[in-house]
Parts: C-alpha cells; structure tokens; sequence
C-alpha cells in the first residue's frame, strides 16, 4: 500500500497519515517507515481521536495546517463508512491538497458512501459478521471474523 500511495501523490509536497485511534493510529505508525522509502516529500503522522459509537466529535493531535497537504485517513476496518466520514470533519475546515482513505480489510456493507482508497484486504460478509484487528502496543497482533 506505501508504495501504492506514493505512486498515486507524486504530485505532492507532503502526505499526512491520520490514524483512526486505536488500530488505524497502529496502522499509520507501521506505514510511516515504509513510506518514506518512496515518497520523496515530508510525511506527518498525526492521530484522529473518536468515538466509534457517536462520532460526533473528532480531536485531531496534534493539530497542525493541512493546507495543500494529502491527508490520507487510515483505519483497521470499513464496516459501514460512517467512522471514516466523520473522520473527514476536521480537515473540511482546511483546504488540503487531497484528501484520501486507507483500510487494512474493507466490508461491503456500506450504509455511508465512502469507498476506500487504498485497501488491503476486500471481504464479503454478512451482516451478523464482524472483523476484529488486534493490536497490541505499536503492532498489529492478528485480524479475524466473528
């Protein structure tokens, strides 16, 4: 995926990896070094604090200026989209150069219309179905279904 990112922004300055805390902020921290083999310009980490379950409210540490930067969102799981469009919030408030989303499995049971960018892993379920990604530290431990 980092060499894919780099490929798709050659044309920026700089790329900004928001993770979604707990596992995209995981995610985004272990694509960091990757990265930065192949993208040329600067590349900020920064990390999107919500409540999965009402996110209404989204903090962003730490703030800095996403003007004509790519800001590329980054999260374990797309279940339903509605995580990572309200992840989107904050930087509307800016004017970045692109902004982008990244996930290690994506579900296709959307019921917001967000498609992901960048995914790692496309996985038909159900609905009763759910994916776990574990994270233990600064590592991604394992992923399943339940």
């Amino acid at each position: 995926m980092a060499l894919e990112i780099a490929e798709r922004n050659t044309d920026a300055d700089c790329i900004v990896l928001a993770g979604i805390w707990e596992s995209g902020s995981v995610m985004a921290a272990k694509l960091l070094p990757m990265l930065q083999k192949s993208f040329v310009g600067t590349i900020d980490l920064v990390k999107l604090l919500i409540d999965k379950k009402n996110p209404k409210a989204v903090t962003i540490e730490p703030v800095t200026d996403f003007n004509k930067k790519v800001v590329i969102i980054v999260d374990d799981v797309a279940n339903s989209g509605k995580t990572m469009t309200y992840a989107i919030k904050p930087f509307l408030e800016f004017q970045p150069q692109k902004i982008q989303t990244l996930v290690l499995v994506e579900r296709t049971h959307k019921t917001f219309p967000i498609s992901a960018d960048y995914v790692g892993l496309s996985v038909s379920t159900t609905l009763q179905e759910h994916i776990f990604v574990e994270t233990e530290g600064a590592e991604i431990t394992g992923a399943y279904l339940a």
